[in-house]
């Protein structure tokens, strides 16, 4: 999540945007432009991608966006974009949960992580073969499946014990610790049920997107053409409810949402009336990007609070 520092930047940013837009006040289309730019850093249009690589980025953020909407215990997706942003990032999606979480069970690790492999997924079954761009994803996908073996409990191979390296002095020298507080046999079933929940995530992805192919390739061609899409269109093609309304629907769901008979004794109005109207940026705190890196060794354009978004 972002600290107090990171909130004032993002309401600085949209400050700044609203300015050079010759705005009066602040909108949420600034707000969610600061985000992003927290999240996933600056546009970088000037970065001219290939066909091929645009094909490869697009399929990608495809696959992650379809694989995070489509399974129930994965956050929403909030916008998907395949503009290069930051250092290395060709192309991000965002996620943002409905309300604040503060605890995560084991189904909603699992479908994160499989959400984290849509990306790579999507390329296989498309082309046939993988390029470097799930780096970050698979270092994050690694990261929640390593916790939950050795942190969390959450593995019935190894049982309820919380096997976690504590840093020694070394480490903060950069050298790396050695002494570790279990053996080596465990370790190797440490790294087996690590592997085994990748690779059963990893299965999962390729079967809800070989279920999905035809949406996948609807939401290729919007991304080709407009090189970004909101999630509730995403939800459109797959005949989900949208997250959001626009003004239009949030003034009409208003006026026919049901209300108490009791009035206001000053204006006669109804005490209780309110909309369902929902935010158009990712919550700074929960959301997340996942981002389709520029090549394997590529630093992370920015850090998930896993949960974004490649």
């Amino acid at each position: 999540g972002f600290a107090g520092a990171d909130l004032a930047n993002v309401i600085n940013e949209a400050a700044l945007l609203a300015a050079r837009r010759n705005k009066a006040a602040i909108t949420m289309d600034e707000l969610s432009e600061a985000v992003e730019r927290a999240v996933a850093g600056l546009e970088r249009k000037s970065r001219v991608l290939n066909e091929k690589e645009r094909r490869i980025v697009a399929y990608h953020e495809a696959g992650h966006a379809l694989v995070g909407e489509l399974l129930d215990e994965a956050n929403p997706v909030e916008k998907i974009s395949i503009i290069p942003r930051g250092v290395g990032a060709l192309g991000y999606t965002m996620n943002s949960p409905a309300e604040d979480r503060y605890l995560m069970t084991k189904n909603e690790l699992l479908d994160t992580i499989c959400a984290l492999l849509g990306g790579r997924a999507a390329e296989e079954i498309v082309f046939g073969e993988v390029s470097t761009g799930a780096t970050n994803d698979l270092q994050r996908a690694t990261s929640i499946s390593e916790s939950m073996v050795k942190e969390y409990g959450m593995s019935e191979t190894l049982g309820l014990v919380a096997r976690r390296e504590e840093r020694g002095q070394n480490q903060f020298l950069g050298m790396s610790n050695t002494d570790r507080p279990f053996s080596d046999e465990t370790s190797q079933q440490i790294d087996s049920e690590v592997g085994r929940i990748i690779s059963e995530s990893y299965d999962r992805a390729k079967d809800v997107l070989g279920d999905h192919r035809q949406q996948m390739e609807d939401v290729v061609k919007i991304l080709f053409k407009e090189e970004i899409m909101e999630g509730d269109q995403l939800r459109e093609i797959l005949g989900k409810e949208p997250r959001h309304l626009d003004e239009d629907d949030a003034a009409e769901s208003v006026q026919d949402s049901p209300r108490d008979t009791a009035t206001d004794s000053s204006s006669g109005e109804p005490a209780n009336g309110s909309a369902h109207h929902g935010s158009n940026g990712a919550s700074p705190e929960e959301g997340s990007a996942t981002s389709h890196d520029t090549e394997a060794d590529t630093s992370e354009p920015h850090q998930p609070n896993d949960r974004v978004d490649s």
